[in-house]
């Protein structure tokens, strides 16, 4: 017991990497393996967390645009890996279940060094999971290339930036004209 309680001391006296910004608001994670990691910040001054791939023992998900397949991930002594063929998308499984607070959801980001140094791109950049999602997270990875890119068990694959938002009531009705602004697409257009 005294253990127990020691870590959990430990833990509390730990840098805030982990702690949210907003008091009584928490990210809860459920790790799905005893090696899996959860989502981490890694200076103090980080907006996004760290997402690292889970692959051993793992099938990926993969798609061409017309066709899905699962490929099994490599086990092999050096922790796991998973070859990215060539204009391939892949759902990269994370390791652990999350719950979020409800008004927040969690965007999901490239990381600027693994798409400089690598050429991996998420596709779908912001993707969002929702608060209310039950499942494993994953992290959906496009190879835009023609060689294949490697990844590796552990890997910081993606991040994760939390944000609040709006649920707004949908009603019918006119839309007028509510300032000088006419046309363009989106934009003023200067």
């Amino acid at each position: 017991m005294d253990a127990i309680i020691q870590d959990a001391t430990a833990a509390a006296l730990q840098p805030a990497r982990f702690a949210p910004y907003i008091t009584g608001m928490s990210l809860i994670v459920e790790l799905l393996h005893q090696d899996a990691q959860p989502p981490r910040r890694a200076t103090e001054g980080s907006a996004g967390y760290d997402l690292c791939a889970y692959l051993r023992g793992r099938a990926i998900k993969c798609s061409d645009g017309q066709r899905v397949w699962a490929t099994a991930a490599d086990d092999s002594a050096s922790g796991g890996s998973f070859l990215l063929e060539g204009g391939v998308t892949a759902l990269i499984p994370l390791g652990f279940k999350a719950r979020l607070p409800a008004g927040i959801e969690a965007q999901i980001r490239p990381r600027s060094g693994t798409t400089f140094k690598k050429g991996l791109q998420i596709p779908n950049a912001p993707g969002t999971i929702d608060s209310d999602f039950p499942d494993e997270w994953m992290v959906l990875v496009r190879n835009p290339s023609s060689r294949p890119i490697p990844i590796d068990h552990g890997e910081r694959i993606a991040q994760m930036v939390l944000a609040r938002h709006e649920v707004l009531e949908i009603e019918r009705g006119a839309v007028a004209v509510t300032t000088s602004r006419v046309g363009g697409f989106g934009s003023t257009g200067r």
